[in-house]
């Protein structure tokens, strides 16, 4: 099994800063890529930046230049450094890795979720 934490969401106000972290635990040979999803209250769930294992990186439109994600690979984790946040920031932040359990079986993994508030 495996196992994604999120941490470091809250209520922020607008033009403040949040850092969410996910480590992955488990069972597994190695993780792909990793990314940050983002749902809003009624939408659907829509990536917000994702990242390779050797550190290329990609974000929706709405959060490039406020928002940089960062991996460290020997602890398994992901993180979202989210600055000059918005209002439409405002969702339930899900951690994603792509995981090689081993060299022939690959699975996609969601963690729990983190709650993000940002008050205009």
């Amino acid at each position: 099994q495996v196992q994604l934490v999120e941490s470091g969401g809250g209520l922020v106000q607008a033009g403040g800063s949040l850092r969410l972290s996910c480590v992955a635990s488990g069972n597994f040979r190695s993780i792909n890529r990793m990314g940050w999803y983002r749902q809003a209250p009624g939408k659907q769930r829509d990536l917000v930046a994702r990242i390779t294992s050797g550190g290329s990186s990609d974000y929706t439109d709405s959060v490039k230049g406020r928002f940089t994600i960062s991996r460290d690979n020997p602890k398994n984790a992901v993180y979202l450094q989210m600055n000059s946040l918005k209002p439409e920031d405002t969702g339930v932040y899900y951690c994603n890795a792509d995981v090689m359990r081993s060299s022939i079986i690959r699975g996609d993994y969601w963690g729990q979720g983190t709650q993000v508030t940002v008050s205009s």
